[in-house]
């Protein structure tokens, strides 16, 4: 009643035992498979670990940097726009992780927040009476008057352009590890797992328990199990080069690293663009949101300091180095990797599951 391993010659196996063989062959082709994929799969799993902090080594200089120019040069409302500088780091943080919101709603969010703070701290430092619904005004008048002139829009050009390819890189990397984890679970056909039997079990039927599979046999069974498998050649070459031209777009002139690092010199515009602009500005407020409160301040406590490029760049540098290194290593890896999927049967096939240095081996019905 043997359905896999049927011969003329006598037998020892039982309908039973090949139900467990065809058991054996699927647990074992999902733990060859796996096995396979470990080393690329621990390769981009590595790297995403590596690129997110070197991501956020970057993200947190900028920060910092923001921070520190608020601290040195517009101390009035330092403490206030700390909140607003924290926004907007993890917005862009959460950006380049993927997370379904954009660079212009993050740096605008940012503006809308800090036009309430430039214009009671330093534009009209007098202003007592900051209430909620004053606050507001000013949020939604920044909108329409445009305190911060073109820089602001420069902003968003500047980090839409160089956040964009980290962002796709971060997700391609994800897709990579989606398509490496289903093919280890893709289900093994009653015809694949029947031909492994047969090939792998079959000759312990007759107590051949040492004689392996013959290389082209091997090879002539796998890539019938892993035809859907093999299919991913063509896309994952594909990817491959997508993973490429991405790293390369972070790399040309519209680079992460430079556009985070010059993030709080277009804040420092903006701010001297909106205090050079100041009386116009308060002219336009009062229309639209009446007149607050004030009482006299000396206003030089409030006057536009220069602001000198704060001395971290040895920080910067370090990062910028490490992410740069880890580009060029990873995209050197994943070139290797581009026949993966070509391939897969052949190494399926090799090492110990064939027989390669003896005269004999099993065809799928008897020893050559």
């Amino acid at each position: 009643d043997l359905q896999i391993c049927q011969q003329r010659a006598p037998t020892c196996c039982t309908k039973k035992m090949e139900e467990s063989y065809q058991a054996a062959v699927r647990r074992e082709r999902t733990q060859s498979i796996q096995a396979l994929n470990f080393e690329l799969k621990y390769m981009i799993v590595g790297h995403i670990t590596a690129f997110q902090e070197a991501f956020e080594s970057l993200l947190r200089f900028a920060e910092n940097h923001t921070s520190s120019l608020f601290e040195t040069a517009y101390r009035p409302m330092a403490k206030e726009a700390a909140e607003p500088v924290k926004e907007l780091f993890t917005d862009i943080s959460l950006y380049i992780l993927g997370a379904e919101t954009t660079v212009e709603s993050a740096v605008l969010r940012f503006f809308d927040s800090l036009f309430p703070l430039v214009y009671s701290r330093l534009i009209n430092p007098g202003i007592t009476d900051l209430s909620e619904d004053y606050t507001e005004c000013l949020r939604l008048t920044r909108q329409d008057i445009n305190p911060f002139g073109h820089y602001s829009k420069n902003m968003v050009t500047e980090l839409s352009k160089s956040l964009w390819a980290s962002r796709m890189l971060s997700r391609a990397l994800s897709l990579g590890i989606e398509v490496i984890n289903t093919t280890e679970h893709a289900a093994v056909s009653k015809e694949c797992s029947r031909a492994l039997v047969r090939m792998q079990y079959c000759p312990h039927c007759q107590g051949l328990t040492l004689i392996r599979p013959c290389v082209g046999y091997c090879l002539n069974v796998m890539r019938g199990c892993l035809a859907g498998v093999a299919e991913l050649d063509a896309p994952w070459r594909h990817f491959i080069s997508t993973l490429e031209y991405l790293a390369n777009e972070m790399a040309a002139s519209h680079e992460l690293e430079m556009a985070l690092s010059g993030i709080w010199s277009s804040i420092n515009d903006a701010i001297l663009h909106a205090q050079l602009n100041g009386p116009q500005l308060s002219a336009t407020v009062d229309k639209v949101c009446g007149q607050p409160r004030q009482q006299e301040v000396n206003l030089s406590s409030a006057s536009i300091v220069p602001v000198k490029e704060v001395t971290e760049t040895q920080t910067f540098v370090m990062a910028h180095t490490s992410l740069s290194n880890k580009r060029r290593e990873f995209i050197s890896y994943m070139k290797r990797s581009r026949t993966f999927y070509a391939s897969i049967a052949e190494r399926l096939c090799d090492g110990d599951l064939v027989m390669r240095d003896s005269s004999t081996c099993w065809n799928g019905e008897d020893v050559v």
